[in-house]
């Protein structure tokens, strides 16, 4: 039996959906016709988006109870966000990330919480959505991968070795999802990189690894300014309006086949622009679409095997291969880089 019905409108449950992913995955499913309910903690707007603190497991089995969805599509939060760990998983606090700081590195300071979100969070969501036969779809992240070089790019049949927490938590979520929902179909994982797009104006360009790079530009304009910016590793920035539509793209297909057909489809999908820059090229086209200059940037090109400076390690190039999703006929095109940031920068001048 097929997850969705062609008599009645399919719901589908979105969590994080306050977030620079979330929102956009909100929007793309309500424009192609499903009832869409939004879940949020910090910036929950009810009745649209209800609150929602997804480690409260009462609270994420009564939402699942009242909305009865077809699909929940399990959205990380942003790193910008505090996230509140409670009830019976832990109390720490993760603080919001700022300009210089990377998501990574906040993980390694806070592993309880990382792990109680990232892995026991989803590990019960998983359990709940296969005992109702609602599909899950889980939100993944290119650092499953060492990104050794030489070794991209990465396959979703590549064997994971995460460089960092952030990355080990991730695959921890990832096998708490295909685990528990093992030869049901009901579980699927889409890895993507770092994610760029509309930020929220009340957080800013912080919701972003990439849009945040704005922020260092700018400061970087005042005389005698110098500001590091990593031109090491190789990033794939992809827009959250592509990644939006690619999910909502596998979730119809999920739920428009029957339950057999469902379990011989692959379970890990991976999605990524093919546009490969370093930090500082990021800065560099950005800088030059909004006339600023980018002396008072500074190269940051660490010693070769030092796991990319200071901090949480990072890994050189992690690059996604996409042909799965190819063959399953689910479109993998995306907006050219410097072609979404011209159309966007006049958000940006002063």
């Amino acid at each position: 039996m097929a997850l969705g019905t062609k008599d009645h409108q399919p719901t589908v449950l979105i969590t994080g959906a306050t977030g620079l992913l979330g929102r956009q995955v909100f929007s793309v499913f309500s424009n192609a016709g499903w009832r869409t309910v939004g879940t949020g903690f910090s910036r929950a707007k009810p009745p649209s988006i209800h609150k929602l603190d997804l480690t409260d497991p009462s609270a994420v089995e009564k939402i699942l109870e009242e909305e009865s969805p077809n699909a929940v599509v399990h959205c990380t939060l942003p790193p910008s966000h505090i996230y509140r760990i409670s009830h019976s998983f832990t109390h720490t606090l993760l603080p919001p990330t700022g300009a210089a700081e990377r998501f990574p590195d906040k993980v390694a300071q806070n592993p309880d919480a990382a792990r109680a979100l990232n892995t026991n969070a989803t590990q019960h969501l998983a359990s709940l959505c296969k005992s109702r036969s609602i599909l899950l779809l889980y939100l993944s992240t290119d650092y499953v991968f060492p990104g050794r070089r030489g070794e991209a790019p990465y396959h979703p049949s590549s064997t994971p070795d995460p460089p960092n927490l952030y990355g080990r938590t991730k695959l921890d979520g990832e096998r708490a999802v295909l685990e528990t929902t093992s030869g049901t179909g009901l579980g699927v994982v889409l890895r993507v990189p770092v994610l760029y797009g509309a930020v929220d104006e009340a957080v800013g360009n912080k919701e972003s690894a990439v849009n945040v790079l704005l922020d260092s530009i700018w400061a970087a304009q005042e005389e005698g300014k110098e500001i590091k910016i990593d031109d090491w590793s190789v990033r794939y920035p992809t827009n959250t309006e592509d990644v939006a539509r690619v999910m909502c793209d596998v979730v119809k297909k999920w739920t428009g086949i029957g339950e057999q057909e469902r379990k011989g489809l692959p379970q890990v999908l991976q999605f990524s622009a093919n546009e490969a820059m370093t930090k500082y090229r990021i800065c560099e086209v950005l800088a030059e679409i909004m006339g600023l200059e980018t002396k008072g940037l500074v190269r940051d090109q660490p010693v070769e095997g030092d796991g990319g400076g200071a901090g949480a390690s990072r890994p050189y190039d992690t690059k996604l291969d996409s042909q799965v999703l190819r063959d399953l006929g689910i479109e993998d095109r995306y907006m050219g880089f410097e072609a979404w940031w011209r159309w966007q920068v006049k958000a940006y001048r002063k």
